[in-house]
């Protein structure tokens, strides 16, 4: 059988910090709907309008916002300028899904003119940057509401790629149709499987039958391009504007905090040179064969005696089939270091951990020789600034 246990301490998923600059030049306006850049009045389902609280009731960012399921919603503001201050003019970022995607605007927000390549498949992404067709992949990793269940660390282990960044965006969905369709009217709603999911009770209550396609953006593509007049798709305000349908409702998902944080992927060396003084985090993989616990424990000691901070600790684990069990799938991590040519190993136990601290600090140095004192394996995925703001598409 195999498990999955998380500890995940992301200051900014409690307290966020939010920018309140202009969209970058890059990305397409915000529609306009009944107002000025969805500042008005939205639409409603099962739910009062006009509420203006946000995180532990502070206001955020705006006027009278869309309710669903009768919560409050929540508004941040989109950062230009790149997150952590980079420039994105003449990179070229591959990102999965159809234009409109979450992950190109989560690429495009954090590098403002850069030219983002659709991909079918998150693997694909991935070998274009192998294959040197793109400078960057940007890949989602992780979200308030499902965790790390996307598994794509798990993809991202089998490459010879280093992060390079991270961006937090904020997950606005919506309710897209046809120019002049209803509400009423809609009798089916497509969008990629994790979306449907997260907007399951407000889709109950609309009466809709639920039909999964491969992404956000591509069942807009798909809305459009077949002009379904019965059908809704969900999917960002952007998207809307981009394939010039109208929203029905705003703020669609079931939890209002809803954030997915995106890595930023690159050949190594790392492209990006940080300063001596920059907040940074950095980002590995434990392998061990055996005694989880006891390995998970050794290395917390290992960081907390340097008094350095973790902001995510996950475990993996799969066991041996013991028990008349069935043995987990292992994870294969490519061995960067392995003689002759980088090698795909197999482990049964794994854990992710992202650290504050550059990887050339010398209490960070300290810790991770310690660790692979005890460890099978340990490899470093990447050193980046950190960022503890949360982008919106709004």
């Amino acid at each position: 059988m195999a498990y999955t246990s998380s500890l995940h301490l992301h200051k900014h998923l409690l307290l966020p910090k939010t920018h309140c600059r202009k969209p970058a030049p890059s990305f397409i306006p915000v529609a306009k709907i009944n107002g000025v850049n969805g500042h008005s009045k939205k639409a409603h389902i099962n739910g009062e309008g006009g509420g203006k609280k946000g995180v532990n009731g502070k206001k955020v960012n705006g006027g009278e916002k869309a309710h669903i399921n009768g919560r409050d919603r929540i508004h941040l503001s989109v950062s230009t300028g790149g997150a952590g201050g980079q420039d994105g003019f003449g990179l070229r970022v591959a990102f999965q899904g159809a234009p409109g995607a979450y992950s190109e605007f989560a690429a495009k927000t954090a590098l403002p003119g850069c030219d983002t390549v659709p991909c079918r498949a998150f693997a694909d992404a991935l070998a274009a940057v192998d294959g040197g067709a793109v400078d960057r992949a940007v890949l989602p990793v992780e979200s308030t509401m499902e965790g790390t269940a996307l598994r794509n660390y798990d993809l991202l282990l089998r490459h010879d790629l280093v992060v390079v960044q991270e961006i937090n965006l904020f997950v606005h969905y919506c309710l897209l149709a046809m120019p002049g369709v209803r509400a009423a009217e809609v009798r089916r709603v497509i969008s990629h499987p994790m979306a449907l999911a997260h907007c399951g009770r407000a889709l109950a209550r609309l009466g809709v039958d639920r039909e999964p396609v491969e992404d956000t953006a591509g069942a807009v593509e798909m809305l459009r391009s077949n002009r379904m007049l019965d059908t809704a798709a969900i999917a960002s305000p952007r998207a809307a504007d981009l394939y010039g349908l109208d929203v029905l409702a705003h703020g669609l998902q079931d939890e209002s905090w809803n954030v997915t944080r995106f890595l930023l992927l690159s050949k190594p060396p790392s492209p990006v040179t940080l300063p001596m003084d920059a907040d940074a985090k950095t980002s590995m993989v434990v392998a061990h064969r055996g005694g989880s616990m006891m390995v998970v424990l050794k290395v917390l000691s290992a960081f907390s005696s340097r008094n350095i901070n973790l902001t995510k600790l996950e475990v993996i684990n799969n066991n041996d089939g013991g028990g008349g069990g069935a043995a987990g799938t292992p994870v294969m991590i490519l061995d960067t270091n392995a003689r002759g040519a980088p090698t795909l190993r197999a482990f049964p136990h794994v854990l992710y951990v992202d650290c504050e601290g550059a990887s050339h600090d010398p209490r960070v140095l300290d810790a991770i020789k310690e660790i692979e004192r005890f460890a099978v394996f340990v490899r470093v995925l990447g050193c980046y600034a950190a960022d503890s703001n949360v982008y919106d598409l709004q």
